[in-house]
């Protein structure tokens, strides 16, 4: 018995330290979940958020990956899973009235992209 291992293979992309909150760039990955990578590029070029460059660029550079080191088509990929953690926040102060200090958190996150083939 055969099987065909394009189905089974899984490409990752991994994006670590974006300048953004998890909570808005969760907004933008919960749309391209599950969907084929053309439905993910139109979509990720037309939402009006800022974190959306971000995804699109490690949407790419997965299927740049699947088509290149594993040999899948760009044409019959999905993203089987999209996740996003919370990194480190930065810290800084902004300087407030009568000489005080007003702490500033500058949130970032790890974006992961998964992509496989579709099932014919």
């Amino acid at each position: 018995m055969e099987t065909d291992d394009d189905s089974e293979k899984e490409v990752r992309a991994l994006a670590k330290y974006v300048d953004a909150s998890a909570y808005k760039v969760r907004r933008v990955i919960d749309q391209i979940r599950g969907r084929s990578y053309e439905e993910a590029l139109i979509l990720l070029e037309f939402m009006p958020y800022r974190a959306c460059y971000p995804v699109l660029q490690l949407v790419s550079s997965a299927a740049a990956n699947a088509s290149h080191n594993s040999g899948l088509g760009k044409a019959n990929i999905f993203t089987s899973e999209a996740k996003v953690d919370e990194g480190s926040a930065s810290k800084r102060f902004r300087p407030r009235a009568r000489g005080r200090a007003y702490p500033i958190r500058k949130p970032t996150c790890h974006i992961t992209i998964a992509m496989k083939a579709k099932f014919k």
